[in-house]
């Protein structure tokens, strides 16, 4: 039996994300980013085409790598402005019942302590359909405006991720026991205080030594995404994990990579399937393949090469305006997203990987691939890609926003479909339930989350600090 081919919709609150410059395009409507309307007739949308999830990028930085200037990230919209992820997910929640949603935020940037309660907050709301896409950060301009001197060292910025992500499941998991929320009107007891712990969490990077604020959400930890395919991103993903974005260029890259991940979560102690891989992908379609390359060519006549450039110049580290255009490019070690040039560089094909090359194929993707093609070319290659590339679904990118998402649904989808590839209606549950099959919507016992589950029964409580105080008070 073939697997199920898991659908993502690849969105961030701004209007230039991926394809630079067809926000001109006359049936664009990525300018109403900062319209709650977008969004939640977005999430109509993807419910309509029974879409697994709708996944939110994000950055607090700018591009200003390019000529060394913002300038051309401003003039084209390329991912600035841009609007806090988390503000429109209640919204879309509330129109729909089933497509979940994965927002990001940096552990570089946020306090694990607040942001612990932002995304159970979310749980609740959303009814257990949220995922926490965990990134380190990338762009050295956020490093500096939040006080920082400089963006820290790429292998550091996982050994902070790593303690931080102790400090989460220690909030989510550990710090309220099941038992502890009564609701009991009679007695008057809301929450019993010897069943809620402090973390008392002391490490290099974090001292927390509280106890969560949130009572536990429908998945308590949300399903845990990541989206660094570096080395050591490969090394944290395998172990922490549930949902992984990579970058490939071809279906043989995306093999080699996609083996390597499940056999670093079997190392870690976790099975193969425990990790869904999607790859960043931007697909133009239309009811036949000439259709769809007329839709392509028109959309490409809005691209900005310079927008696309200055993109590339924050995701590298790289200024692309002191390259020479037919130069092959070369990767190289900086603090900067290490798996864009790995892609690029390190996947073969039959692409010499050039800033000409980049401007030509990328103006449409951005970081990923474009496909173009009727309903029957596109699904015989997400397929390829699926069962001889290890993938498991798609992030799907647009080109043009909301055309791309809805053209998608109407002639891919259907012919999905009817192949048997991708689901007809939703599974009940929570976001977890729905992705990786746990029963009871929790992490999977293999988890790191999972050894936090009871880590402080029996230790102390709420109820003992009270009691010590009011003792120490009397005398």
């Amino acid at each position: 039996m073939k697997s199920r081919i898991i659908l993502n919709a690849f969105d961030m609150t701004c209007v230039s994300h991926q394809a630079a410059g067809t926000w001109r395009h006359p049936s664009s409507q990525a300018w109403k980013y900062n319209d709650i309307d977008y969004w939640t007739n977005l999430a109509m949308e993807l419910e309509r085409g029974c879409f697994d999830t709708l996944f939110i990028a994000d950055v607090v930085g700018v591009y200003d790598v390019y000529r060394q200037s913002a300038e051309m990230a401003l003039k084209d919209a390329a991912q600035v402005p841009v609007n806090d992820p988390f503000a429109s997910i209640s919204a879309m929640a509330a129109v729909t019942k089933h497509v979940s949603f994965g927002v990001t935020a940096a552990v570089t940037f946020e306090q694990p302590y607040l942001l612990a309660r932002r995304l159970s907050t979310l749980d609740h709301l959303t009814k257990g359909r949220v995922a926490w896409n965990v990134v380190s950060s990338y762009l050295n301009s956020a490093s500096i405006n939040v006080g920082m001197d400089k963006q820290l060292a790429h292998d550091e910025r996982y050994e902070m991720a790593e303690e931080y992500m102790d400090v989460m499941y220690k909030l989510w998991e550990g710090s309220w026991e099941d038992s502890a929320v009564h609701r009991n009107k009679q007695t008057g007891v809301f929450t019993d205080g010897s069943k809620v712990h402090p973390i008392k969490h002391e490490g290099k990077y974090y001292k927390v030594p509280g106890f969560h604020l949130c009572e536990p959400s429908p998945q308590r930890s949300p399903v845990i995404f990541q989206a660094g395919a570096s080395g050591r991103g490969r090394a944290f993903a395998a172990k922490h994990a549930e949902g992984m974005f990579v970058l490939a260029t071809t279906v043989e890259q995306a093999r080699t990579m996609t083996k390597d991940i499940r056999d670093l979560a079997e190392k870690a102690g976790r099975s193969r399937d425990s990790i869904k891989i999607f790859m960043l992908l931007t697909v133009v379609t239309g009811d036949t393949d000439e259709a769809a390359q007329r839709k392509y060519e028109e959309y490409l006549s809005y691209a900005s090469p310079e927008g696309m450039l200055a993109l590339y110049g924050g995701w590298t580290g790289i200024d692309f305006s002191q390259l020479d255009l037919d130069e092959p490019l070369k990767a190289v070690e900086n603090d900067s997203l290490r798996t864009t040039l790995e892609s690029l560089t390190g996947g073969g094909g039959d692409t010499t990987w050039t800033v000409r090359e980049i401007i030509k194929q990328r103006c449409i993707g951005g970081l990923g691939p474009v496909l173009v093609g009727g309903p029957k070319k596109v699904a015989d290659e997400l397929e390829r890609w699926v069962d001889e590339g290890g993938i498991d679904g798609f992030n799907l990118a647009y080109a043009v926003t909301p055309a791309t998402t809805t053209d998608f649904i109407d002639f891919v989808v259907p012919e999905l479909r009817r192949r048997g590839r991708v689901q007809t209606a939703y599974k009940h549950g929570t976001f977890r339930q729905k992705l990786i099959g746990t029963a009871d919507g929790r992490v999977e016992s293999t988890h790191p989350a999972a050894k936090f589950r009871g880590a402080y029964v029996g230790k102390e409580s709420v109820a003992d600090k009270t009691i010590d105080t009011v003792h120490h008070e009397t005398k």
